[in-house]
């Protein structure tokens, strides 16, 4: 066995991306939420970061190097630099001790703004799990009902279900249980927690228990004739498959009702709620923010666009620690550090930049590609691919795909996601395009016009849309309806009453 090292010259590329590209495409594809959170995390972060009414930003026409970073009254010298820093403990100093709470003000009386835009950040609100626990601890119960009621109500899932075994209960709480002693805490939750519904083991048995509730008169939202209530519960009790498929005649005939009664109970189960757990703690959904308000322009006859970036705070690079970053007399660690930070805000406003100037260039362009969706409404959106809007604007689709990526714009025809205007579709016997969510909003208008006692099949909904000069197939009808949440045409039948 021999070992030998040698010596050889190769060229070749590679494409490495540095830490300020990666920036500036995660500003990029932020939404405006996001990007909010994104500065008040730097501003906590970053000591170089400053948010003032009155900022002088970055001219990014210039050499970084040549770049005003300060404002006219920014101060020279080591020495005021240093006298800076002590006014900023003294300003800062309960809020890092976290003694008290942090003060929004400075020693002038003004509101200081890096302190605001950090105490922006929401509250995460209370969980199901929480919210019941916390009823469960008031509910008037035998005591050894309290462990396995509380370990039911963990297990809940978000629609206020229980999916989880006795066995599994058992385990995960490390108690020994038995089936007895579980059956009568599950019913305790199920009669002492509201809203009715709740940890039932299915949909079938919640919608029996709100049924119950009602008939006992404990669940004031649910009024209805106490006949139909019954009624409704015969058809959970014992109709439940041939409820779910729409069999209402063969209901009539097993259970001896009249097509009436089954129309008001039928009625009675609409009203009840699928996920009683979503009324107790709805999702945590985020509110929709705009990150582009589109208006129409009489005068020149055309739709204009403006960033709603109006809670961002201004930013700037703070003028005491730049002259920080350049004193020699500086300790050279604490130099280092200082210059690190005030590249990564440099950084982060020229990211914040180019979302800006990105952003806008892409919905000036799908504004003048789907000017009839503005128009004329959902029905005339074309097909546009991000490929069509990258090649006319110089950019690359990835970053057309992030400027997009879950923005909305705020429209005279409401609120739209920005990356529904880019879809792909079919031609029509005009020539022209359609996209695909015209055709979408096409099968839902011949559904909605539609003889509900005699619904169409998929293929004769294909054959009116196609009277619209469009050809689709039939599985195209079938997507697009399961989409839309659109049954099929058993199950939209409507039986006489």
């Amino acid at each position: 066995m021999r070992f030998e090292a040698s010596q050889k010259l190769r060229t070749g590329q590679q494409l490495r991306m540095v830490p300020r590209l990666i920036q500036s495409m995660e500003v990029l594809q932020m939404p405006v939420a996001e990007l909010q959170e994104r500065i008040a995390a730097e501003l906590e972060r970053n000591v170089a970061l400053e948010a003032t009414d009155q900022g002088v930003e970055l001219d990014l026409a210039r050499p970084e190097h040549e770049r005003p970073i300060g404002g006219a009254d920014a101060d020279d010298g080591s020495a005021a630099g240093f006298e800076r820093l002590r006014e900023l403990e003294r300003s800062y100093g309960e809020m890092l001790d976290g003694d008290g709470p942090p003060r929004a003000r400075r020693g002038d009386g003004e509101r200081d703004a890096k302190m605001d835009a950090m105490a922006n950040a929401p509250d995460r609100g209370e969980n199901l799990a929480e919210r019941l626990l916390h009823d469960w601890r008031l509910a008037d119960v035998d005591a050894s009902l309290r462990a396995p009621g509380a370990a039911i109500v963990e297990a809940l899932d978000a629609d206020g279900l229980l999916h989880a075994s006795f066995d599994e209960l058992r385990a995960s709480a490390g108690a020994a249980w038995d089936d007895v002693l579980l059956a009568r805490a599950l019913r305790a939750v199920q009669s002492e927690l509201e809203p009715p519904g709740i940890a039932a083991r299915d949909v079938r048995e919640s919608l029996l228990l709100q049924v119950d509730a009602a008939l006992d008169g404990r669940d004031g939202a649910v009024r209805a004739d106490p006949q139909a209530l019954e009624d409704a519960r015969t058809i959970l009790a014992d109709h439940w498959t041939d409820f779910l498929e729409n069999r209402l005649p063969r209901i009539e005939q097993r259970a001896h009702l009249p097509m009436a009664r089954i129309a008001a109970a039928r009625d009675v189960l609409r009203r009840l709620r699928l996920a009683p757990g979503r009324d107790v703690a709805p999702e945590d959904a985020r509110p929709v923010m705009p990150d582009v308000v589109v208006e129409y322009d009489a005068d020149r006859d055309r739709y204009v666009a403006a960033l709603a970036d109006g809670q961002l705070p201004v930013l700037r690079v703070s003028p005491t620690y730049v002259r920080m970053a350049k004193d020699p007399s500086t300790d050279s660690a604490a130099r280092t550090f200082v210059a690190g930070n005030v590249r990564s805000a440099e950084w982060l406003i020229e990211a914040i930049h180019n979302r800006r100037n990105t952003l806008l260039r892409v919905v000036d362009e799908v504004l003048s590609r789907q000017r009839a969706w503005f128009d004329d409404g959902p029905e005339s959106l074309r097909r546009l691919e991000m490929s069509e809007v990258a090649g006319a604007l110089g950019l690359s689709t990835g970053t057309v795909s992030r400027a997009v990526s879950g923005k909305w714009m705020q429209t005279p025809r409401g609120m739209v996601e920005l990356r529904r205007f880019f879809t792909g579709g079919v031609e029509t016997a005009d020539g022209s395009s359609a996209g695909w969510d015209a055709i979408r909003q096409m099968v839902r208008e011949v559904v909605d016009a539609e003889d509900r006692g005699a619904p169409l099949s998929d293929e004769a909904i294909a054959a009116r849309i196609k009277e619209r000069g469009i050809s689709i197939a039939r599985r195209t009808v079938v997507k697009y309806r399961e989409q839309l949440g659109i049954p099929s045409a058993r199950h939209r039948k409507s039986h006489g009453a």
